[in-house]
């Protein structure tokens, strides 16, 4: 374990609110000149972090942890630590929950989808709201003969009576399924329902109620917390999800390349692995053609843990509850609703919309990303990478896109899903490019602008993307 000296310690309060904190801790956007707002793509990390890291890393002897060399096992002393620390960060009871390190969010869901026991029984339930590493999770689906239902949005891009439809779409038989257990005995396997907690592409919350109603319907659920975790807190004894997938990048910005699996053991233990890895076996024969995995979360950590950089996942999880989660999502939320406010404000000399806004445009259920496009005089829409363009060359930081969302993408800009179908099919074969693709619905936007603000952002940043739309006003 790392002892209190060498434990990165970020400063215990905020006294002296958001400003004070973007000066000690995120000075060089002010010196760099840059007003970033891309949290739903990455946090930034705040200075003392890697500045303790680094300091750590000097003073520590660290060696693969799969030995039980004194290197080898300070290292898995200090990845069991981690492992305890996010469990307490969710509110989650060790004995019914294990952490699974992955490269990513992405890899974590992928653990989900290559595992899960698919079949005609048991049906993929997906929202049309849904990140491209949950929408992949279908191939495995449906090359198992199992049913795909998409649930709907409406016109804010909130999900559409989710309840009724995930009652329609449960198992035919009845089933006693509490917190995600079939009853003892049952052989019939659950369905997967996966969601987000909340939407990378509006920043719409969608209702954690889901988790018990799925539950209760016969499903397992999948939860992709990734763009939710940075400023929301979740408890896992009280929405208890039976998979949880995050990235701790978008939560506190450092380290890259580390996320994880969070997952109720039982349903862990119900996957089934499509391979083995180093790692994760007891043995291995080559002669017999044998193996047996590893236990529990140790069988599901392929390769060698990236054992250096989660050392630092505690401390950066001590920065964000020594700010709040609840101080950062107020503040962020607030320069969100600030924006959208502005862009419905922002008229051209004829007195037509500069902007249209995607999603809420209140704080009800929603987070602080809002996506967005630029309108010309004649309501026709700005192509989203001239304004990114624009962004750019002002040293303000955008992103620009569908943000690997298509669903909520095809209801945002209402594409018919025909033509869409039809253009999608001539350009694919024509050697598809987004440009083709825009050609071809040239009727309809096929991306917008994504800005998300986060703890470090101020009303400087706000204006500075304000101007930039405004540059387009005629």
């Amino acid at each position: 374990m790392l002892n209190s000296a060498r434990r990165i310690t970020p400063p215990p309060t905020l006294e002296s609110g958001f400003a004070d904190l973007r000066r000690r801790e995120f000075a060089r956007l002010d010196i760099e000149g840059q007003a970033y707002l891309d949290y739903t793509g990455s946090a930034l990390y705040p200075q003392s972090l890697v500045a303790a890291h680094a300091s750590m890393l000097q003073g520590a002897i660290l060696g693969n942890p799969h030995a039980e060399n004194p290197a080898s096992l300070a290292s898995s002393a200090c990845i069991a630590e981690a492992r305890e620390r996010v469990l307490q960060f969710l509110d989650a009871d060790a004995k019914e929950y294990a952490v699974c390190f992955t490269a990513n969010a992405t890899a974590a869901l992928g653990l989900v989808a290559a595992g899960y026991r698919f079949g005609p029984d048991a049906p993929l339930v997906l929202t049309t709201d849904n990140h491209n590493s949950v929408n992949g999770i279908r191939e495995y689906a449906v090359r198992a003969g199992a049913p795909v239902h998409y649930l709907p949005l409406d016109a804010e891009l909130r999900l559409d009576a989710p309840v009724e439809r995930l009652a329609e779409w449960c198992h035919p038989e009845p089933l006693d399924f509490a917190r995600g257990k079939l009853r003892e005995g049952s052989a019939l396997t659950p369905g997967l329902f996966a969601y987000p907690a909340q939407s990378n592409f509006s920043g719409v919350k969608h209702p954690l109620s889901l988790v018990h109603w799925a539950q209760s319907f016969g499903f397992r659920v999948l939860l992709d917390a990734a763009a939710f975790l940075p400023m929301t807190r979740l408890s896992l004894r009280e929405v208890p999800a039976d998979f949880v997938a995050l990235s701790f990048y978008k939560m506190f910005g450092y380290p890259t390349g580390i996320g994880a699996l969070v997952a109720r053991r039982d349903a862990l233990a119900a996957l089934q692995r499509p391979w083995f890895s180093g790692g994760t076996v007891e043995f291995v024969s080559v002669q017999n053609g044998m193996h047996a995995l590893r236990g529990g979360e140790e069988g599901f950590e392929d390769g060698t843990a990236n054992f250096l950089g989660i050392t630092a996942i505690p401390a950066g999880l001590d920065f964000l509850e020594s700010v709040g989660l609840h101080n950062i999502e107020r503040h962020a939320t607030g320069l969100a609703l600030e924006l959208i406010h502005a862009l419905i404000e922002a008229r051209h000399c004829n007195g037509r919309a500069l902007a249209e806004v995607y999603g809420p445009r209140d704080g009800v259920s929603r987070g602080a990303t809002v996506a967005f496009n630029v309108l010309d005089q004649a309501g026709a829409v700005v192509p989203y990478a001239e304004v990114e363009h624009a962004a750019r060359d002002a040293r303000v930081s955008v992103r620009g896109g569908c943000f690997c969302n298509p669903g909520t993408s095809e209801r945002a800009f209402h594409f018919p899903a025909a033509e869409a179908a039809r253009c999608l099919t001539s350009t694919k074969a024509a050697g598809w490019s987004l440009e083709q693709f825009g050609q071809c619905m040239r009727d309809y936007p096929v991306g917008a602008v994504g800005a998300s603000f986060g703890a470090p952002s101020d009303a400087s940043d706000l204006r500075r993307l304000i101007a930039v739309v405004k540059s387009f006003a005629a």
